[in-house]
């Protein structure tokens, strides 16, 4: 659901900011609601949190979970920890590039209509299956690029189906 222009960064941060709910916490509900932080949200968290803007920006963006932005219709979080790169991460990551014409975690996704966005994670608990990703936070492992194309086709099929 997008609300985001409905509704004030104030008003945002009222619905949310309760009293002892900590910052990573208010952060989660506004994501829940919107799908993602809107940046300007950063300085009324900070004054109602009693925090400064740098406190609430460093969390916003030191964990990888949290968007400053609407998410591209199909979003593919590859696995970079290590016992996915033993198991050929790196190469389907350039496969993975090659065949979307998307870069990972590069700062445009979801901006102006990308259709895929591309983003690394640090485990998703699949070390044994490895390499593992998600699309659009469903968990696929011993992805292949071959395994890879059919689950991108697929997700595209499904989102166009929505549209």
């Amino acid at each position: 659901m997008d609300d985001s222009k409905a509704i004030t960064p104030e008003q945002l941060v009222q619905r949310h900011a309760h009293p002892g709910r900590s910052l990573l916490a208010v952060l989660h509900a506004i994501q829940d609601e919107l799908g993602f932080v809107p940046p300007d949200t950063v300085a009324p968290l900070a004054e109602t949190l009693n925090l400064s803007r740098a406190e609430v920006h460093g969390v916003l963006t030191y964990y990888h979970h949290f968007r400053t932005h609407p998410a591209a219709p199909v979003t593919v979080q590859l696995c970079r920890a290590e016992a996915c790169r033993s198991m050929g991460t790196e190469a389907l990551a350039q496969h993975i590039e090659a065949h979307t014409g998307c870069r990972f975690d590069s700062a445009h996704q979801g901006e102006q209509g990308a259709a895929v966005g591309l983003e690394s994670v640090y485990c998703l608990g699949q070390c044994a299956l490895s390499p593992a990703l998600t699309i659009n936070g469903t968990l696929h492992a011993k992805v292949t690029p071959q395994k890879f194309d059919a689950l991108l086709a697929a997700a595209t099929t499904r989102v166009e189906a929505t549209v």
